[in-house]
């Protein structure tokens, strides 16, 4: 019985952890610069459509300025955890008419943010992270595949 009680506490404080840390992994996130200054820059008129897209090193830039700024709403490897919307369905044909649509939807949530009801769900980046960067971020999730 003692070994029982052992093992049940045990299981307890394990999923105790595991709902702690996903609670605190959506949550305020202090925004972190991306030095873009190896890609070619894009002016200041926005592009509609990802400029990045397949490029080896957006894709390594836009790894590490997801993994800084997104990742701990996002979920890591843009797996979201159920909370946070799952950016990978950005790849997804069946969510989106076209490549373009889904590169608008990205470009506009991620320089505005978003506010439902007066409630802060997602910072705007805008004036925060460059053109370039957010682009960066965008090739990295294409990369990602789509959701399961």
């Amino acid at each position: 019985m003692k070994k029982y009680l052992t093992i049940l506490r045990s299981a307890m404080l394990a999923a105790l952890a595991l709902v702690t840390a996903n609670a605190m992994a959506h949550g305020d996130v202090t925004p972190q610069a991306v030095d873009t200054s190896e890609l070619p820059q894009l002016g200041d008129e926005w592009r509609k459509t990802n400029p990045f897209s397949g490029n080896e090193l957006a894709i390594k830039i836009g790894d590490s300025a997801y993994n800084q700024n997104c990742a701990r709403c996002h979920g890591l490897e843009v797996i979201s955890g159920g909370i946070t919307p799952d950016l990978r369905k950005l790849n997804d044909e069946f969510e989106f008419f076209s490549k373009e649509e889904a590169d608008g939807w990205f470009l506009t949530r991620i320089r505005g943010g978003a506010v439902v009801d007066g409630r802060v769900y997602m910072p705007p980046f805008e004036g925060i992270l460059s053109q370039e960067a957010m682009w960066a971020i965008k090739s990295y999730i294409e990369t990602r595949g789509t959701p399961e």
